[in-house]
């Protein structure tokens, strides 16, 4: 039987001795929770850990696309659709994504998560020749006009991120963990490029009817494992993987909390965690509040909470605040 260990993360600046640093950033723990399916858990020195969850748990992580490790990341969202949930439209005007892309760089994103078909609960699945129209003229533009920082791709299929990457894109960002098109992985593989490989249960059409687990967090905990392991054998090395749980992505309300709370487990897998929860509905939720575009501050008390916990790379609509909170909340951490 399988054993996890979720690092019960502080960030305080009185660090004892005995505290081992997470995944080489600020944040730092000196106890350790054991989960066992079908077991209560317990709870041990971090000392105890064995060799290889002590260095899964411990070791830096790998640059992605040049950006440390070390610190939270902003990953600003650019969907270029029609139907997204909260930005659908907003950027098809000429000019317009163009422009979008400045002005996020200029407040504070490290990078730019660039999308051609919406993931939403219920959304249809775009055909690859309009999905490429979207993206790529997008990306040839950013590079001929001197953007630099990293751009990542929201795209499940081969035929979009090939030209993608050609005309300039860094990352590719897989809702589907490599698990949509099998030509994928080669692709990344062969380009070099870092991969997110995130979670979710079912596609985005039907998703949402009637998620259900055995145990939430171990579940994704597994799902994900096993998709790291595919990539690696497609020739990915995990020095250019992140993962990421998948909120909202066949999952109630409970199961999203559930994985929040326990995001600190997924640190075990050894790569960057990349967290994307803004404006999504479960603000809306518990928030009350349901316009998406008047989520952000809910979305920022989730991120500040991720960052504390040694999540690198958050992705968010409100890149400025979220720069600002992330500014704030560091220099009170020390």
């Amino acid at each position: 039987m399988s054993v996890y260990y979720r690092p019960l993360v502080q960030s305080d600046p009185f660090r004892p001795d005995n505290a081992l640093p997470l995944a080489g950033g600020r944040s730092w723990f000196t106890h350790v929770e054991i989960l066992e399916r079908g077991r209560p858990s317990e709870r041990i020195e971090a000392v105890e850990l064995p060799d290889d969850a002590h260095a899964a748990l411990t070791e830096p992580r790998e640059p992605i696309a040049g950006l440390s490790m070390d610190r939270a990341r902003i990953m600003a969202v650019m969907n270029v659709t029609p139907d997204s949930f909260s930005d659908g439209g907003m950027l098809s005007a000429p000019g317009a994504a163009k422009d979008r892309a400045n002005q996020l760089i200029e407040a504070g994103a490290d990078i730019l998560d660039i999308g051609g078909e919406s993931t939403r609960p219920g959304a249809d699945t775009v055909p690859v020749p309009l999905e490429i129209t979207r993206v790529v003229p997008l990306i040839t533009t950013l590079r001929l006009t001197g953007v630099t920082v990293p751009i990542s791709v929201d795209t499940r299929k081969s035929l979009v991120a090939q030209p993608a990457l050609a005309a300039g894109a860094n990352i590719i960002n897989d809702v589907a963990g490599l698990t949509y098109d099998p030509l994928l992985a080669g692709v990344v593989a062969l380009n070099n490029a870092p991969v997110c490989l995130m979670h979710a249960q079912g596609d985005p059409k039907t998703m949402q009817d009637a998620p259900s687990y055995d145990n939430v967090l171990l579940d994704v905990y597994d799902f994900l494992a096993d998709r790291i392991q595919a990539a690696e054998t497609a020739g990915i090395p995990r020095s250019r993987i992140m993962i990421d749980p998948g909120i909202g992505f066949g999952k109630t309300l409970k199961h999203n909390l559930t994985l929040l709370q326990g995001i600190s487990l997924f640190h075990g897998l050894g790569c960057p965690i990349l967290l994307g929860v803004s404006r999504k509905r479960m603000i809306g939720e518990i928030g009350k509040e349901p316009d998406a575009l008047k989520r952000a501050p809910g979305s920022i008390a989730i991120a500040l909470e991720a960052a504390r916990q040694g999540v690198q790379i958050l992705r968010v609509h409100d890149v400025k605040e979220t720069r600002q909170a992330l500014s704030l909340s560091e220099a009170v951490w020390g």
